[in-house]
């Protein structure tokens, strides 16, 4: 059979497929039609809360590291020739500094990574970014109790050194190629990254400061460190953007003008609407990608690397919002995703009672081997269902806590809060398509597993 025949054949599949699902579809079915509420429910709630504070910010980030990071400084700490202790230890406290949600990391990963950056290190980036969160852990060992929350951070900060330790030696052959061609893209790539490194530092350290403080979490408590810095998040974010508006003046010679003209909007909505801050983000976002085609061929670059990352990115992280909210739901939604909730609750429960009380009805008597295998169904249920949800962050507290007083046991929830935050259906699809299927799959596969296994040990301490 020719490659045509193949390709048409492959198009003719498709399209029996895409019929059959259309012919049986359940539209009629009021789970069906909660279930598609729910999805775009969900869709809705992403792109208010995490599309312009979060995503923006980042991509803008993403698109400074392809241009103004140089290759050689990327080799040189995160490379496959870099010091192992060096690249794993500032790639797996970054969450300690980044405290984002396995969607806004992307850009950010996908940035060290196609500047160079060895799969080991960038993979331990991806997963510490939201994992490692010091106001979730805190908030963690608060409400769900000090034992899950100790273990959720020594378990985080491991798994991210693990994991990017593993994935290192399972592509090692791969890395071995790359490490070898490295040395061939130090000259004429980094030509252009003779900016100095304290210019660079700061210009970073605005728009990291940005995303950080204008993403800063409502604790629960009204009092305290964290609280007092949550009220006064948008001051910090103003200054961080007026620090950012100084770099662009005084190291990238935009008209301060021009500056002053981008910032007029921003001000006038955060005077008028003190109460809608994200208003007055966006308008400081626009005023930033306009100032973008005032300077000169480094601006350039660097709209045109966000706007490649933006393209790459955002409409897989929409896709996968979508279909998680349709099987699972939205951290809102009462058992309106296609999965029942009270389905979930039953699968990750201390006992196989109440699942065997929903499919045989109550009363039912429990097999011996169920319950010697429950423990390892649960904890892995657990994983994956976490690592197919999306968490934004300090989500996964609450809904955990309404698990947990519904029979969860304490080894599922701590799988959950690992592989939960690190991953999530959105995520999936991105992360596949700048590694692909391979290393996307072990990635995931390494995920959901050492989780598992972590929580059947923590379940059986705790027990």
């Amino acid at each position: 059979m020719s490659d045509g025949s193949r390709k048409e054949l492959k198009v003719l599949g498709w399209l029996v497929g895409l019929f059959l699902v259309l012919y049986y579809l359940p539209v009629e079915g009021a789970r069906f039609q909660g279930a598609t509420i729910e999805a775009f429910k969900l869709a809705k709630w992403y792109a208010r809360e995490h599309v312009l504070l979060c995503l923006v910010p980042a991509f803008f980030i993403a698109g400074a590291i392809g241009v103004f990071v140089s290759r050689a400084a990327v080799m040189k700490y995160f490379g496959p020739k870099a010091s192992k202790w060096l690249s794993y230890t500032v790639a797996s406290v970054s969450g300690t500094i980044l405290a984002v949600c396995s969607c806004t990391v992307l850009p950010l990963f996908g940035g060290i990574y196609m500047r160079g950056a060895g799969l080991g290190p960038a993979i331990a980036f991806l997963y510490s970014g939201p994992a490692i969160n010091v106001l979730a852990i805190v908030l963690t060992a608060r409400v769900l109790g000090w034992q899950l929350g100790a273990a959720r951070a020594v378990g985080a900060v491991a798994f991210s050194v693990i994991i990017g330790l593993l994935m290192h030696l399972i592509f090692l052959k791969e890395e071995r190629a790359k490490a070898a061609q490295a040395q061939d893209v130090y000259l004429g790539d980094d030509e252009k990254g003779t900016r100095p490194l304290w210019q660079v530092v700061i210009y970073f350290t605005a728009m990291v400061g940005i995303l950080v403080f204008a993403n800063w979490g409502r604790p629960m408590e009204t009092t305290g460190l964290w609280y007092g810095i949550f009220r006064i998040r948008w001051l910090v974010t103003a200054l961080f953007a007026a620090l950012l508006g100084v770099c662009l003046w005084r190291f990238f010679k935009v008209r301060l003008a021009w500056i002053a003209l981008a910032a007029v909007p921003a001000m006038v909505l955060a005077i008028a609407f003190p109460g809608y801050p994200v208003a007055a983000f966006a308008a400081g976002s626009a005023g930033l990608a306009v100032l973008t085609f005032s300077g000169g061929p480094e601006l350039k670059d660097w709209r045109d690397q966000t706007w490649g990352f933006t393209k790459q990115i955002l409409p897989l992280l929409f896709g996968g919002v979508l279909a998680a909210g349709f099987f699972l739901g939205s951290p809102q939604g009462k058992d309106a995703g296609i999965i029942p909730n009270v389905w979930i609750q039953a699968l990750v429960g201390d006992s196989p009672s109440a699942l065997l009380g929903l499919i045989a009805g109550e009363g039912s008597r429990v097999p011996e081997w169920l319950s010697l295998l429950w423990p390892v169904w649960t904890n892995f249920f657990a994983s994956l269902t976490g690592a197919l949800m999306y968490f934004a962050t300090l989500t996964e507290v609450p809904i955990l806590r309404g698990l947990i007083d519904s029979g969860m046991g304490q080894g599922p929830a701590l799988a959950l809060l690992l592989a939960g935050p690190a991953l999530s259906l959105p995520s999936m699809l991105v992360i596949n398509s700048i590694l692909g299927p391979r290393k996307t799959l072990t990635f995931i596969g390494l995920v959901v597993v050492m989780a598992t296994v972590t929580g059947i040990v923590f379940g059986a301490i705790v027990k």
